[in-house]
């Protein structure tokens, strides 16, 4: 008999807290729902683990926050007081989340208050992964994976030998939602806190970083900006409007702004003075890298605003060796950061899952991302994104720009 997967609340991204508390303070009465998806194949058909999902899901909702727990939170200088005596009642309502079998696909929708329903999706691709996962024996897997991670803590020393750059080398655990298992992720951060500390320096999970004393790392994902296309404000305006929120919200504190709602270019278009100014940097999620950074310290010179004082993150399906190549080639313009996920927490020889579980509706209406890469846009109402490109000058994928 397994443990259950989530013991913890705090066993999720730190930007799941971040937009709570923003959505909590600004926008409490918005209706939401969430859309589990698998974007590849499995390898035996995730409905199978649907009596498996119910069980867990129900225990999810069994759980609290603890009071230790409240005291950490309570401990990061931007979590608001009202925000923790909200979470000290708080639990997840089973009511809200429901689990199916399509066929041999999963399904998996959590509806209702958005205040009640957004902190579902990390627990929820945690709980799905590590119940695929545990079918297949563990210990090549883990063998594999101790392996590989060796190797990439020998790439990380090897490159410690190369001249020093304007700015340091830094990466992050960005790999909650699809790790291999709750343990294996827990067994990573150590290994890399005890044998990289001069380049490892930080996760986005905040259990972790409470019991290994390292710093959380998060700021906002694309719920947030999304939720913004359906609360009123003129949809050509909702990327301004998250934005001004997030600054009247956190004053200066977690200043890193996603870029790829509707792509990089209309980003930018929104990205002015006063922006770039108030936000440290940016954040990569989808299309070329290389591309999206140039793009960025453009943007910045063309402001005049010195990119060596902001920070560009990149956090797009990153592994070691991709994100040394990027730092290479712009670590003396600027300062970096780097969000490494399935590659650090589930690189185990077998294929890892593609899941995702995202926001499709807000206020009864739908909301999407154009996303820059090919396959991660998300919405099933071809009329939205097709008005969404419209208004934002974003041609259909494959098409060329006038």
């Amino acid at each position: 008999m397994h443990a259950p997967v989530i013991t913890s609340l705090l066993d999720t991204d730190l930007y799941k807290f971040t937009m709570w508390q923003a959505m909590l303070h600004r926008h409490p009465q918005t209706q939401a729902e969430y859309t589990f998806v698998c974007r590849n194949q499995s390898v035996y058909p995730l409905a199978d683990l649907l009596a498996d999902v119910n069980h867990e899901l129900d225990h999810l909702c069994t759980l609290s926050f603890q009071p230790d727990e409240l005291a950490y939170l309570s401990g990061l200088r931007f979590i608001k007081s009202d925000f923790v005596d909200f979470l000290r009642i708080f639990h997840f309502q089973r009511a809200f989340i429901e689990a199916t079998a399509d066929g041999p696909h999963l399904r998996i929708t959590a509806r209702g208050p958005q205040v009640h329903v957004m902190a579902f999706e990390i627990f929820v691709l945690a709980l799905v992964n590590e119940l695929y996962f545990r079918r297949f024996d563990a210990a090549p897997a883990l063998a594999e994976g101790r392996k590989r991670l060796d190797d990439k803590i020998a790439l990380l020393d090897a490159f410690g030998q190369e001249p020093a750059r304007a700015h340091p080398f830094e990466f992050f655990d960005f790999g909650v939602r699809r790790r291999f298992s709750g343990a294996w992720q827990r067994q990573v951060v150590q290994t890399l806190k005890a044998r990289v500390p001069r380049y490892f320096k930080g996760t986005s999970n905040v259990l972790l970083a409470r019991d290994l004393d390292l710093v959380p790392i998060g700021t906002m994902a694309h719920e947030y900006l999304q939720t913004y296309q359906a609360l009123g404000v003129r949809l050509r305006d909702f990327q301004k409007a998250a934005l001004e929120s997030w600054v009247q919200e956190y004053r200066g504190d977690l200043g890193t702004a996603l870029t790829d709602i509707v792509g990089m270019d209309a980003f930018l278009a929104d990205f002015d003075l006063y922006f770039a100014k108030l936000f440290d940097g940016l954040r990569h999620d989808s299309g070329d890298p290389v591309v999206w950074g140039e793009k960025a310290l453009a943007h910045y010179a063309r402001l005049r605003i010195d990119a060596r004082t902001k920070r560009l993150v990149f956090s797009d399906g990153l592994d070691v060796p991709r994100a040394l190549a990027l730092y290479r080639h712009f670590a003396d313009r600027t300062q970096l950061g780097f969000g490494i996920g399935t590659h650090l927490t589930n690189d185990m020889g077998l294929t890892p899952l593609s899941i995702v579980m995202k926001l499709t509706h807000a206020n009864g209406q739908p909301v999407a991302k154009l996303s820059d890469s090919p396959g991660k846009t998300l919405c099933d109402d071809e009329t939205f994104l097709a008005y969404l490109r419209q208004v934002f000058e974003v041609p259909p994928p494959g098409a060329a720009r006038g």
